[in-house]
């Protein structure tokens, strides 16, 4: 992390989070990022789509971080910057699109690169339905070796996360946020515990608070991660169906738990198995799912 290339990109990216994508229209100018303080804020503007107020404050912001090492300021907060161009860098993410030029990691980075992950996602307001749920799915998705990707969000997310720590998986929290912050509150002590002991991730910087708009964006990478996606409970209008419909979008598995026909969090799972997902209430029929899927391909 201590390049010259990986440096200026941290500094760039610290100060305006891009995606790859638009650090590599940067690229196609100049591949010294130094040399955006000799542009101007219209040109810088051009490149990268943004306002020319927005190009002007990030010269003057990058000037003021010429000086510094960002990869020792990361490292005294035991945070791990992950470039797009870094072998850490998770290979599944490099399919999206709109994939961060830069991904910030605390915990045990080596989970980011480990073959077999599922996303578990549901209700922020989830009943004791998706706790019982998960007895019965994530055990042998665990004994399997499948890392448990989650938001780190309260309801199902927290569920996720805790229980498959209870059961001696491993998880990662996708993050809406910067790794400075802690969201929600109640989950303060969660995300501090796999901050050390699992993984948690963001394309945010360590500084960026919370914004609505983030969590949209950050569904794309907990989708993006993962080989197959599981939900255990969603209303209608659940932001979950968006996190499903990026999956469908990246070609990734849908299961749904079904459940009951008068529960107002069941109405989104109902449907999206009305619509294609595939129903599942125990962990054995994901994992018998997948190889057929997997000696269809």
């Amino acid at each position: 992390m201590t390049n010259p290339a990986n440096e200026q990109l941290l500094k760039l990216h610290y100060i305006l989070p891009l995606s790859w994508e638009k650090v590599r229209n940067l690229m196609k100018i100049t591949d010294d990022f130094d040399e955006i303080l000799h542009i101007s804020p219209k040109f810088l503007a051009s490149q990268l789509n943004i306002r020319e107020e927005k190009a002007a404050q990030l010269i003057k912001h990058y000037k003021e971080l010429i000086q510094r090492s960002m990869a020792i300021y990361y490292d005294q907060h035991n945070i791990t910057p992950i470039p797009y161009t870094d072998p850490l860098y998770p290979e599944r993410l490099k399919q999206l699109y709109d994939a961060p030029a830069v991904v910030y990691a605390k915990g045990d980075v080596q989970l980011l690169n480990r073959p077999k992950m599922m996303a578990v996602i549901g209700s922020r307001a989830a009943t004791s339905y998706s706790e019982n749920v998960l007895k019965s799915i994530l055990p042998p998705l665990i004994r399997e070796q499948y890392i448990i990707v989650s938001g780190l969000a309260k309801g199902a997310d927290r569920l996720a996360h805790e229980a498959t720590i209870r059961y001696g998986g491993k998880t990662i929290g996708v993050l809406g946020h910067g790794l400075f912050h802690s969201y929600p509150p109640q989950n303060k002590e969660l995300n501090a515990y796999m901050a050390s002991e699992h993984l948690l991730i963001t394309e945010y910087p360590p500084y960026v608070g919370v914004q609505k708009w983030h969590f949209p964006a950050r569904n794309r990478i907990i989708s993006g991660l993962c080989e197959a996606l599981v939900v255990t409970e969603a209303a209608l209008k659940s932001g979950t169906l968006i996190t499903t419909e990026l999956a469908l979008e990246q070609g990734k598995d849908v299961f749904a738990v079904p459940g009951n026909i008068f529960s107002e969090q069941s109405r989104g799972t109902n449907k999206l198995i009305k619509e294609g997902a595939i129903p599942v209430w125990d962990g054995f029929q994901i994992l018998e799912e997948i190889q057929l899927f997997s000696n269809s391909r």
